[in-house]
């Protein structure tokens, strides 16, 4: 891990793999009752580690050009962190990682997604800058999954980019 091992940084991994996370239905049980979605699934397991972040990361791989449905439907669900906190991602310092198949397969589609919804919620956004990671990480798997990755150097020279920024906040 490129961001404890240079710069110290403490780390946790969640993923949406093998997990159930009901779509989002605009019910407002979260905004009438404030106490969280009315959903009891998966997610309840993300909501703690979101809420004491300092920093957040959200990856995604590219689905049709954009991110994908999971991700969407986690950043939809955290209405209902805000209808119980509205402060709760104020000051969260927030990057953003997307991995196409191809080299431009929609990766700043995705991230620009996602900076969206820190923009929405008060996330401070931070990217490489100017020169690569313009926007945040973005990765090429060649279609190979991890092997592709690791194979990438530019796209693993942008998430170096990245983290060396974040950590300017640390």
């Amino acid at each position: 891990n490129y961001a404890a091992e240079k710069f110290n940084f403490e780390t946790e991994f969640w993923t949406v793999r093998a997990k159930t996370i009901k779509f989002c239905v605009h019910c407002d049980y979260c905004i009438r009752e404030k106490k969280g979605c009315m959903h009891v699934d998966n997610m309840t397991e993300l909501y703690p580690i979101i809420e004491k972040a300092k920093f957040l990361l959200f990856g995604t791989p590219v689905f049709q050009g954009n991110l994908s449905g999971q991700l969407k439907t986690i950043m939809d669900r955290c209405r209902a962190l805000v209808a119980m906190n509205p402060k709760v991602f104020t000051g969260k310092i927030g990057i953003a990682l997307a991995v196409g198949g191809d080299r431009s397969g929609g990766q700043e589609i995705a991230i620009r997604s996602i900076l969206d919804f820190y923009q929405q919620n008060h996330i401070i956004s931070v990217s490489g800058g100017a020169f690569g990671a313009n926007l945040g990480a973005s990765l090429w798997s060649n279609d190979k999954g991890k092997t592709g990755i690791e194979q990438d150097e530019e796209g693993l020279r942008t998430i170096r980019k990245v983290i060396k920024r974040l950590a300017e906040f640390k």
